[in-house]
C-alpha cells in the first residue's frame, strides 16, 4: 500500500500525493514528516522541472490536521511543540522546494490543507472546493510560523477574515481572498493543472528557480548583498540563454538542458 504521502515522476514534472482517502488526507505527525522527507528528495533532483501537489482522489486536498490523534500526539506541552516543529519544518520544505511548486486542489482544503496550499506558487482549484480554518471552534491557535505561511499570500485583513469567522467558503470567495490564482470546472482540475505544469517544465528550469529564489528573497526586508544582486545575472552566462535567444531570433521551440 503506498505510504501517506508519496511522489510519482514522468517528463520533469513530479507529482506529491496526499494519501489518507479514509481520513479526506488529514494529516498526522507521520505524515507532515513524509510530506518534508519527499519535498526534500525532489527538491535535491535536477531532472525535476516542476512539481504538483495534489489528494489521491477529488473529494479532497486535505482536511487538515487529523483531529482523531491529537489524544495521542497533542497532549501535552512539549508533544505540541513537537508536532508543531514537524509541521512547521514540512511547509518550509514545500516553500522553499527550488523547483516551481503547484497545488491542484478539489474537494476538502481545510486548516493545514490550506497552509500546505499555502507553501506553494500556484493555486489551482476546483470550482466546488471547500476551504475553511474554523479553527476558533476549537479553542486553539495558529501558530505564528504558520500564520506567516498564510500571509505570505494574503492580506491581513483577508487572514483576519478566516480565523475571526472561521467560515467555510467556496472558490469563488477563496479567489477575492487571494487563496487562489485560479478555478475551473472540476472535470477539468486536474487537466489544467498538468497543462500549467507542462506549459512551466517547457521553460528554461534555471530562469524558472532563480526567479523564486528572487520572489522570496524580495520578502525579506534586509537590504540585498552586492553579491545577491550580481547573481540577477547570472541566467546569462548560461547556456539556456544562448538556446533561449538564438531559438527567439530564428522563431523556433526552444529546447532548454537545464545548463
Amino acid at each position: 500500500m503506498p505510504n501517506a504521502v508519496y511522489a510519482e515522476r514522468k517528463n520533469g514534472i513530479a507529482t506529491v500525493v496526499l494519501n489518507r482517502p479514509n481520513k479526506l488526507n488529514a494529516m498526522d505527525g507521520a505524515s507532515w514528516i513524509l510530506l518534508g522527507e519527499v519535498i526534500a528528495d525532489l527538491d535535491a533532483d535536477d531532472d525535476i522541472r516542476c512539481v504538483v501537489i495534489r489528494g489521491v482522489d477529488n473529494r479532497a486536498f486535505s482536511a487538515g490536521s487529523d483531529i482523531s490523534v491529537w489524544d495521542e500526539q497533542r497532549t501535552t506541552p512539549e508533544d505540541v511543540r513537537k508536532y508543531s516543529k514537524e509541521m512547521e519544518d514540512s511547509l518550509d520544505a514545500v516553500f522553499s522546494c527550488r523547483h516551481p511548486v503547484i497545488a491542484a486542489i478539489s474537494g476538502v482544503c481545510m486548516g493545514g490543507g490550506i497552509l500546505i496550499a499555502s507553501t506553494c506558487d500556484l493555486r489551482i482549484c476546483a470550482e466546488s472546493t471547500r476551504f475553511g480554518v474554523p479553527i476558533n471552534r476549537l479553542g486553539m491557535t495558529v501558530s505564528y510560523a504558520e500564520l506567516r505561511t498564510l500571509s505570505r499570500i494574503i492580506t491581513p485583513s483577508a487572514a483576519l477574515e478566516i480565523l475571526l469567522e472561521g467560515n467555510v467558503f467556496g472558490a469563488k470567495h477563496a479567489q477575492e481572498l487571494g487563496l487562489i490564482n485560479r478555478f475551473v470546472p472540476d472535470a477539468d482540475i486536474e487537466s489544467e493543472a498538468y497543462a500549467l505544469a507542462g506549459k512551466i517544465s517547457e521553460r528554461a528550469p534555471l530562469v524558472n528557480r532563480w526567479h523564486k529564489k528572487f520572489i522570496h528573497r524580495l520578502m525579506d526586508q534586509t537590504p540585498l548583498t552586492e553579491e545577491e544582486m550580481e547573481e540577477g545575472h547570472a541566467a546569462f552566462e548560461t547556456e539556456d540563454y544562448q538556446t533561449g535567444y538564438r531559438a527567439f531570433l530564428d522563431k523556433k521551440k526552444a529546447i532548454f538542458k537545464g545548463r
